[in-house]
């Protein structure tokens, strides 16, 4: 069945390692992130953005995950990621979905903490977790832009939030970013050190598709216990795909190249449950 992050994500921050927590498109992406984290007995996290849920609707994505985790043999967890509203978010809450994410960071600081804390109020009663930023992850995916001004996370700014919203895990931003990088990003893993000293709660690391694997383990042992990718999810799955057709321009059968892309997919997934560090810990 369906868990929620909250305990999973406990269990990361006290072991030292992260939960790998995969964005998901289609009923093959769910399997193929839900096979990785059987072969690898790892807990693991779906999770859907607001553009997905334009597309769908979180009841479709939601059956998706569900059918899958309930034949599952690790712990399944479907995620809202960057809920850009209250609606939203009580839209996943109410159609099932297991934990929930809350993006007011690119409002005020007050308008971020009252948002975020209007959330909380509403599934914290039925044990539902909350996820908030603050600071502004850069990029663009989907609608996710990183806006303009300082980005980073403050450390102080990050305790006060936290203590006034009574969130369960916190996105951090320290220099990752949504979408393909055009560099080397460049990571600000001291100021991630400072809000993890003075912030209690599980911390969680957007944009990380394309961001190097021993960047992503170090910021792991400097206390993030939730490791997005997005971008590169779909990337795999297009190049599977694209792979048969190209390959076959006769080939009319969804599931033939669909199938190609789910395997790409799963592939990719263990091979970022293992930089995570989540293998063997379901």
């Amino acid at each position: 069945m369906l868990t929620t992050s909250k305990e999973l994500l406990l269990d990361a921050q006290k072991k030292g390692y992260a939960v790998g927590a995969f964005n998901v498109e289609n009923m093959e992406m769910v399997q193929a992130v839900v096979a990785a984290a059987e072969e690898l007995r790892a807990p693991v996290i779906l999770q859907t953005t607001p553009s997905t849920l334009r597309y769908a609707g979180p009841e479709f994505y939601l059956a998706n995950a569900k059918a899958a985790a309930e034949r599952a043999i690790v712990p399944v967890v479907m995620h809202l990621d960057h809920g850009n509203s209250f609606d939203l978010a009580m839209r996943a809450y109410r159609a099932g979905y297991t934990s929930i994410m809350i993006d007011g960071s690119h409002q005020s600081l007050e308008e971020n903490i009252r948002l975020s804390k209007s959330v909380v109020d509403a599934c914290h009663p039925s044990g539902i977790p909350v996820e908030a930023e603050l600071g502004k992850v850069g990029g663009k995916e989907d609608d996710l832009n990183g806006g303009e001004g300082n980005p980073y996370t403050d450390p102080a700014e990050a305790a006060a939030f936290v203590e006034a919203t009574g969130i369960d895990s916190l996105a951090v931003a320290i220099g990752t970013a949504h979408g393909i990088y055009k560099g080397v990003p460049k990571i600000d893993v001291e100021r991630l050190s400072q809000i993890r000293q003075i912030v209690s709660i599980p911390l969680v690391l957007h944009g990380t598709s394309g961001v190097p694997d021993e960047t992503v383990r170090e910021c792991i042992r400097r206390g993030i216990c939730k490791v997005n990718y997005a971008t590169d999810l779909r990337i795999a799955f297009s190049k599977g795909v694209c792979s048969v057709i190209f390959n076959d321009q006769q080939v009319f059968d969804p599931k033939k190249y669909n199938a190609k892309g789910r395997e790409e997919v799963k592939q990719y997934v263990m091979q970022k449950m293992q930089v995570c560090g989540c293998a063997g810990k379901a």
